[in-house]
């Protein structure tokens, strides 16, 4: 895995350890030399991943639309920062630019953004892993409710089985780094659909 996207929020959060773990996720990718590729804020835990790795000596590939750019909340002080025209045309940027997707905490732009990735590679349009960091259990009633779902048959096993949530960094990265797209025809590129 060379990069790595990351959805989080444009806040900080009530609890001090998410600001904690986004920012030890910043130094861990930069110390296992994966690109952070990231929505291009430089608030909230967005600012602190980003921030993190950068200080650490990562590469930070931002991504923002130009609505949020000129609100002035983009980061420019980033490898590289992208602006583009649409929150459409972030998502496919970000997926082209990613090896594999890691959730924090955040609100509804980064459920949106999960549950977008997790609908592609259910749909099969790409085959690169995804995970969820569960700090403090703040995805805990997200999953209870996506169980729910399965067990009403609105969702695959198979599919629910997609996604790898943690509580340990050390862990997830692992397995998002050993992870292995099961064989297609052919991956799509979430802007050929």
């Amino acid at each position: 895995m060379k990069s790595l996207c990351v959805f989080c929020g444009s806040a900080s959060g009530a609890v001090p350890a998410y600001g904690a773990a986004a920012r030890d996720l910043g130094r861990q990718l930069a110390a296992r030399g994966i690109a952070l590729v990231y929505g291009g804020g430089r608030v909230g835990l967005m600012g602190q991943v980003a921030d993190a790795c950068l200080d650490a000596g990562g590469q930070v590939t931002g991504i923002i639309p130009r609505h949020l750019h000129d609100k002035e909340v983009g980061h420019h002080g980033l490898t590289t920062l992208h602006v583009v025209e649409s929150m459409h045309e972030r998502k496919a940027l970000m997926a082209r630019l990613s090896d594999g997707f890691l959730v924090l905490p955040g609100g509804i732009g980064t459920l949106e953004e999960f549950f977008e990735i997790w609908t592609w590679g259910q749909l099969g349009l790409h085959g690169k892993p995804f995970g969820v960091l569960n700090i403090q259990g703040y995805y805990d009633g997200l999953f209870s409710f996506l169980d729910t779902m399965t067990g009403q048959g609105f969702l695959k096993a198979a599919h629910r089985a997609m996604v790898r949530v943690d509580e340990d960094i050390h862990a997830l990265l692992a397995a998002l780094a050993a992870w292995r797209a099961p064989p297609q025809e052919k991956w799509l590129e979430p802007d050929e659909t």
